[in-house]
C-alpha cells in the first residue's frame, strides 16, 4: 500500500536546502551584544527556524521589543546579508533532488520564514528556479514558522493540491508544528543540526540525513516502501 498520494513537496530551505544555520547564530549572537543581550550559543541555537517575529519574543521582553526590537532585527539582518550570506553554500545533490521531482511529474514551492530577498538569493545559490513552482517567505505571511501560515500560503500557491496530497520538508520541531498547523506531514533532514529524537516528538513521518539521502531513497518513498520510513 503506497504511504502516500503525494503530488507536491513544500520544501524548507535554511538548514534543509542550504548550509546556514549556524551561520544564523552567529549572527543573533552580534545582534543581540550589540544591544546588550547575552544569550548562549545553546539558547540562540535552540530557536533557529522562527523568523524572526517569533525569534525575538524567546529572548526580550515585550517592553524590550518595543523598545529596541524593530532596530536589532534590521541590524541583524544587514549583518548576516552582507557578512553570513556570501559563505551559505548548499548541500549536496540539491539542484538534482529538485530535477528527480519534476521529472516524476510532482511539484514543489519553498517556504521559508527568513526574509524575501534572502529566499531569492538562495534560489539563485541552488541554480532552482526552472524547476520550483514558486516560493513563500516570511514577508508574505502574516507570522512565521511554528505558525501555519507559511505553509498555508505555499499550498495556495500549489492551487489545487490538498494537504493530503502534499508533504513538507524541514529541519526543525518548528517546521513540524507548522506544518502539522496546516495539516501537513513533514519528513525531516538532520542537516540542520536537530536531534532526530526532537524530530520523531515533534512528529516527522520520515527521516533523513540531507537532500542527498533523500534522493537516494526517493523512489522507495514514493513507492511506500516501509524501510524507507522512519516513525
Amino acid at each position: 500500500m503506497r504511504l502516500f498520494s503525494l503530488l507536491a513537496f513544500i520544501f524548507d530551505i535554511d538548514g534543509t536546502l542550504v548550509d546556514s544555520n549556524e551561520l544564523h547564530v552567529d549572527s543573533w549572537d552580534r545582534a543581540f551584544r550589540r544591544f546588550g543581550k547575552n544569550f548562549s550559543r545553546e539558547q540562540l541555537r535552540a530557536q533557529i527556524g522562527k523568523g524572526s517575529d517569533q525569534y525575538l519574543p524567546a529572548f526580550l521582553t515585550p517592553e524590550e521589543i518595543k523598545r529596541f526590537g524593530k532596530k536589532l532585527d534590521e541590524y541583524r539582518s544587514e549583518l548576516f546579508r552582507e557578512e553570513y550570506l556570501p559563505k551559505v553554500r548548499p548541500f549536496p545533490k540539491v539542484r538534482e533532488l529538485f530535477q528527480c521531482i519534476r521529472d516524476d511529474n510532482k511539484r514543489s514551492v519553498l517556504a521559508s520564514s527568513g526574509k524575501k530577498a534572502d529566499t531569492e538569493y538562495y534560489i539563485d545559490l541552488l541554480n532552482i528556479g526552472d524547476l520550483i513552482d514558486g516560493f513563500v517567505s516570511g514577508d508574505d505571511a502574516e507570522k512565521s514558522k511554528p505558525a501555519p501560515d507559511i505553509f498555508a500560503s505555499s499550498l495556495k500557491k500549489l492551487g489545487d493540491v490538498s494537504p493530503a496530497d502534499a508533504v513538507t520538508i524541514g529541519d526543525t520541531r518548528f517546521d513540524i508544528e507548522g506544518a502539522k498547523k496546516a495539516d501537513l506531514r513533514t519528513i525531516a533532514f538532520l542537516c540542520g543540526g536537530t536531534a532526530e529524537s526532537v524530530l520523531c516528538r515533534a512528529g516527522a513521518i520520515a527521516i533523513y540525513r540531507d537532500p542527498a539521502d533523500f534522493l537516494a531513497h526517493y523512489r522507495e518513498l514514493v513507492a511506500g516502501t516501509p524501510a524507507a520510513v522512519k516513525t
